[in-house]
């Protein structure tokens, strides 16, 4: 399908900069497909009201590491500032990672973190790489002077929260970040960016999932810096997307199978949870539990045949997300969806309102 499909304009003051308190505050656009559309404003607290008991919630467990790091390329007496967002493990000592200005550096070269050619940290505090491989779009693998723990120790003491583009962009990280770019499910470690439809929910809104008797599940997958990129081709037939590392754990797939025996629906937290577990599904809907990396790369047309109902956020203009989202719920639909969404004020992006979407019946996709 041809890109520009997906694209929309949204005024700079509708990007969220910063999260609503408390997180289950934020606006909800309900949006229900059909030959006339449906949209209804609502609140993410009124998400227990917009389901039914027996329906499962399942969110992403997934924890945002500080991925990225600022340092300077180590050749001779000249010091060139070296910018790294890891975006995917390799190794015990591997990263895959976006470098800017990845022009600057050679295969061989060393990068040492934790300096900046304007201020020299203490050498103790430093954390040194090398260039192993050079991809293509800045990508380049990374070989650090640590490995296992002692690399994710050095990690978390020098990295910085990676703030996507339009917030980085706009402001700096600072102290709140830390908490806000987290959901409160987050216990694996391993992303490097957040969930970000996890991130409205609350212990209060927990509870009330709980007392209308829907069932919460989790499930991991570690999402990578290549969410953050444009799709740059002209069809989407030639966009390739970076893999990213998941898990479903066997009791979890059993849960959600049992739902879905007994009527209920299952509805993802997420685009990243939808992914995972359409990766995950066989043909007669029944989910398996599985671990490994997935690429699944979702557009109208594709056949969905785990999830019922998709919160989400709003997404950036001709972002593999939207594409998602549009085959979910129909691309008519969708752009109907933002026009209304822009008319009414929501707020965009990682930062900002929900939307709640059900899936567009099968003879109208």
């Amino acid at each position: 399908m041809r890109t520009d499909l997906f694209d929309y304009e949204l005024p700079e003051d509708r990007i969220a900069l910063r999260p609503v308190a408390p997180r289950d505050a934020a606006r909800l656009l309900v949006v229900r497909p059909g030959a006339s559309p449906r949209f209804e404003d609502r609140l993410v607290g009124d998400l227990p009201d917009l389901m039914a008991p027996g329906d499962a919630l399942v969110v992403n467990d997934t924890r945002v590491i500080p991925a990225r790091l600022d340092g300077i390329r180590v050749r001779g007496e000249a010091a060139a500032s070296i910018e790294a967002t890891l975006h995917k493990r390799a190794g015990p000592d591997r990263w895959w990672a976006f470098v800017r200005p990845a022009k600057r550096l050679a295969v061989g070269e060393r990068v040492r973190f934790g300096e900046t050619a304007e201020s020299t940290a203490c050498l103790l505090g430093a954390l040194d790489a090398e260039v192993v491989e050079k991809g293509e779009g800045g990508e380049v693998l990374l070989a650090f002077a640590f490995s296992g723990f002692a690399l994710d120790e050095a990690i978390e003491r020098i990295g910085r929260v990676p703030l996507p583009p339009y917030i980085a962009g706009r402001r700096r990280e600072d102290g709140a970040d830390a908490a806000d770019y987290q959901t409160m499910f987050a216990a694996e470690p391993g992303a490097v960016a957040a969930p970000t439809a996890g991130l409205h929910f609350t212990k209060r809104l927990l509870s009330r999932i709980e007392e209308r008797g829907i069932s919460l599940h989790r499930v991991t997958l570690h999402v990578g810096a290549g969410t953050f990129l444009p799709v740059k081709v002209e069809d989407t037939d030639a966009h390739r997307m970076h893999a990213e590392y998941g898990v479903v754990e066997g009791s979890v797939a059993r849960a959600l199978n049992e739902t879905r025996r007994a009527g209920g629906r299952i509805v993802a937290v997420g685009t990243t949870t939808l992914r995972l577990l359409e990766s995950v599904v066989a043909d007669d809907g029944t989910l398996r539990p599985w671990s490994g990396e997935t690429a699944l790369f979702i557009t109208p047309g594709f056949r969905f045949r785990a999830v019922d109902a998709l919160m989400t956020n709003f997404h950036l203009p001709r972002s593999t997300l939207l594409m998602l989202v549009s085959a979910f719920s129909g691309l008519d639909t969708m752009r109907a969806a933002y026009r209304h969404a822009l008319d009414r004020g929501y707020r965009f992006y990682s930062y900002g309102d929900a939307s709640l979407l059900f899936r567009q019946p099968r003879s109208l996709a």
